[in-house]
Order: structure tokens, then C-alpha cells, then sequence
């Protein structure tokens, strides 16, 4: 049975989805983008946004009751695959050994042309 999750420490989706769902003891989140839980859109370069993108993933999976802890898979969008370096040293500070699976990407363009956007699938506590 799927669940909708949803928190106000995150910014409210901007269109036909959920901020994450849950099935049995598995989240889903949705791609997050480096808007503050008040949707104004923090500018910036690569490190400022996933920043904001990682604290907007920590709150949904808090609100799920998992954590970042719990993450298994994230997938990494990015506008231009130069800001790699400095995207991994962010993700680092978020995750520990054993890291999570994960994919990075560079895309044509994201929504708010933002430079980055994580989406993550974790287990609950």
C-alpha cells in the first residue's frame, strides 16, 4: 500500500506528486532541487544548492521516518558534469561508509535551471 509523505521542513511539490511516498518499509523521494522549505529558490553555485537539495532530502526522510542513514540509491542530476568535484565533496559530508549506491548524470536543463537535483529510495527504521 503506497503512502504519501509530507513535511513543511521541505519544499511542497510544484506540481501532480508527492514530496516521497512510502511502501511497506521502503521511501521513495522525489527529485529534490535547491528550494527552501518556503519554495523560494536558493541561488548559487553547485556547493550552496546540494546543500539546500541534501537538508530538503534529510527532512523528507526524517518525515517518513527513515534518515539519511538509510538511504540505498540516490540518483545525482546535474546541469554541467564540471561541478562533479564539487558536488561529491558536499555528498561526502552527508553520507558515510557504506555510501549509497548511485548514479550521476548530466541532464539539458532542470526545472528552475538549478545546477542540481538528488532523489534517494531508502528504508525506514
Amino acid at each position: 500500500m503506497k503512502e504519501a509523505v509530507s513535511t513543511p521542513n521541505a519544499p511542497a511539490a510544484i506540481g501532480p506528486y508527492s514530496q516521497a511516498t512510502v511502501s511497506g518499509n521502503m521511501v521513495y523521494t522525489s527529485g529534490q532541487i535547491p528550494l527552501r522549505p518556503d519554495g523560494s529558490l536558493l541561488d548559487g553555485d553547485v556547493t550552496a544548492q546540494a546543500h539546500q537539495v541534501l537538508e530538503n532530502l534529510r527532512a523528507l526522510l526524517e518525515a517518513a521516518g527513515s534518515g539519511l542513514d538509510r538511504v540505498l540509491k540516490t540518483t545525482v542530476f546535474l546541469k554541467d558534469m564540471e561541478d562533479f568535484a564539487a558536488m561529491n565533496a558536499v555528498y561526502a559530508e552527508y553520507f558515510s561508509e557504506p555510501f549509497p549506491a548511485r548514479s550521476t548524470v548530466q541532464v539539458a536543463k532542470l526545472p528552475r535551471d538549478v545546477r542540481v537535483e538528488i532523489e534517494a529510495v531508502a528504508e525506514r527504521h
